[in-house]
């Protein structure tokens, strides 16, 4: 979701892995992005223009955001090139700030399905602040069920910052994650009961998908968890060996 620390996990976890000797590439696939904390090897800014969308095609932002993520895939031979030329160990794609672009839009299913033949996965972050309410949580993950429903690649969870959250709401999230029971007591005390109704069912929808795994808890401003998510990213991609080239 918009807000959740992509660019800034994106930043930290490829910092982590040149740390531990992995050779990585980093692609900004976001075309409207005007500052991010990381030094793109590969940049949508580079082959579509969301100004220039907007004056030549007399669009709005957002119209011309969506343009521009529609246009990116034209350009999947040029940028695997470049993806083939570094032949990096990893690739960490960190995706448009607004979820719609990339998971809902056919480009975005596109480029993410044939970027790369190699193994892939999504890392999709749970906004610690956002998802400690029982309300939040339930928006979070169905919006993760719909992405995995739309990329159809394994997917990682993520728990990020972390570090603006107790240990408690940390261990109730997980808990909430991880034991049905425990989620929909935490939504019979909601107030509101008929969003409490309809939050409960797209809950036991979710659990019942077996898509739901227990969120890994992150923090991109002291780097804390990224080896056990690390490690979860190595398990998919590579059956739990190191990442080689």
């Amino acid at each position: 979701m918009a807000g959740s620390g992509k660019s800034s996990l994106t930043a930290s976890y490829s910092e982590w892995l040149k740390e531990s000797d992995q050779d990585v590439l980093v692609a900004n696939f976001d075309p409207g992005a005007t500052a991010i904390p990381y030094n793109p090897d590969i940049d949508a800014r580079k082959y579509v223009d969301v100004e220039n969308l907007m004056l030549d095609y007399k669009l709005g932002p957002n119209g011309a955001l969506i343009m521009a993520s529609d246009l990116l895939a034209d350009h999947l031979e040029e940028i695997r090139e470049e993806v083939e030329d570094a032949n990096p160990d990893i690739l960490l794609v960190d995706t448009p700030g607004q979820i719609e672009l990339f998971a809902f839009r056919e480009g975005g299913r596109f480029m993410a399905n044939e970027l790369t033949g190699e193994k892939r996965a999504v890392i999709y972050l749970m906004d610690a602040p956002f998802v400690r309410f029982p309300l939040n949580f339930v928006s979070s993950i169905y919006l993760a069920a719909a992405i995995a429903s739309r990329i159809m690649q394994p997917q990682i969870y993520a728990l990020s910052k972390t570090d603006l959250v107790t240990d408690q709401d940390v261990d109730t999230i997980i808990e909430w994650a991880t034991e049905r029971e425990a989620f929909a007591e935490s939504l019979r005390n909601v107030e509101e009961q008929n969003l409490s109704m309809i939050s409960m069912n797209l809950a036991t929808a979710v659990f019942e998908s077996g898509l739901l795994s227990e969120p890994i808890p992150v923090s991109s401003k002291d780097n804390s968890g990224m080896v056990e998510l690390n490690a979860a990213v190595t398990r998919v991609l590579t059956g739990g060996e190191e990442q080689s080239s």
